[in-house]
């Protein structure tokens, strides 16, 4: 239904932005910390916090800075982390076999933050990439990536992070079949109140670089990921996607990048009426904090309506880098 508005001066829209007080009372869309779930990226050693050079501001910690990071993140009221690990290259093999190791350092990273920070949900990657010799998300045999042979291992991979008392799975490879598998073997081991948020839509993108390297992959990828990740000139296909994994058992969605896709999240919420995430990547986070830094722009202003722009557009939440400075300032 098309609004209807009196002719001036009956209507005088600037009425209601007078005041922070009117400002406030007509506000469509409000950004709140526990529209946010906090990526964290996890190394081996103790004690260490190491500074990711493309990414100010942001590091690779141990199991037990995890655990500090995840009290720090309850005590702002974050609901969730998302974990990714910086795997060492001696325990990148062919097969990924360390993807489902009991004790990798994203299993010991979720017990421990289940001791320190018990209100925290805690959301897991499930992808070869950072267990793959060649970076990718899942086998390749001859230049071509397999997908049901991958399928079986991101399900290993799935109920390896299930047993060590994961909440969230977050399955990001964009194999096909991977959300009905992985929902099917859940349930059969008794995990039925496991969420999965599916990355539904993730785009083959340029944003990813600073990303690659926290977790040690740049170096590693052989080719490109263009034959599984989305093509950027597509839109429709993100609703087929959306629509498949839905069908097969997400409970939650996800638009990998965020940002510049910022139509393909208002079309997903628009059209399926679904929680509704996006991914506010290392690329965005960086060219933000680098102009920021630069004096280019009001950084704490930028970050703040960047994260806001994802409410408007129908994300029920997004994951953000930004996650607990943001939250400092919401919580004032």
């Amino acid at each position: 239904m098309k609004p209807t508005v009196a002719p001036f001066p009956a209507a005088r829209l600037r009425r209601t932005r007078v005041s922070p007080a009117l400002r406030g009372l007509v506000r469509e869309n409000t950004l709140t910390t526990e529209d946010l779930i906090w990526p964290v990226f996890v190394r081996s050693g103790q004690g260490i916090e190491e500074p990711v050079a493309s990414m100010p501001g942001v590091m690779r910690r141990s199991v037990d800075k995890v655990a500090e990071a995840a009290r720090e993140a309850q005590a702002l009221g974050i609901p969730a982390i998302c974990l990714f690990p910086y795997t060492d290259p001696d325990l990148k093999t062919a097969d990924c076999a360390e993807a489902w190791n009991p004790d990798n350092l994203c299993n010991q990273a979720i017990r421990a933050i289940k001791a320190a920070a018990p209100e925290i949900a805690v959301m897991t990657d499930v992808a070869l990439d950072p267990y793959n010799i060649n970076g990718h998300d899942g086998y390749v045999v001859d230049g071509e990536i397999l997908n049901d042979e991958t399928v079986e291992a991101l399900v290993k991979m799935t109920m390896a992070q299930a047993e060590a008392g994961a909440d969230i799975i977050g399955p990001s490879d964009m194999m096909d079949g991977r959300i009905g598998a992985m929902r099917h073997a859940l349930e059969t081991a008794g995990h039925r109140n496991i969420s999965i948020l599916s990355y539904s839509a993730k785009y083959a993108s340029g944003y990813y670089g600073p990303f690659r390297d926290a977790v040690g992959a740049s170096g590693a990828l052989q080719g490109d990921k263009k034959t599984y990740q989305m093509d950027p000139g597509n839109s429709d296909e993100a609703l087929r996607l959306v629509e498949r994994d839905l069908q097969e058992g997400a409970d939650m969605v996800m638009v990998k990048p965020g940002i510049a896709y910022l139509d393909i999240c208002h079309r997903v919420k628009s059209t399926f009426g679904t929680p509704t995430f996006a991914y506010q990547v290392s690329g965005e986070y960086a060219m933000i904090q680098a102009a920021a830094q630069n004096g280019w722009i009001d950084g704490e202003k930028v970050m703040l309506e960047s994260l806001m722009a994802f409410k408007r557009a129908g994300c029920d939440g997004v994951l953000s880098y930004f996650a607990p400075q943001a939250a400092r300032i919401l919580n004032g």
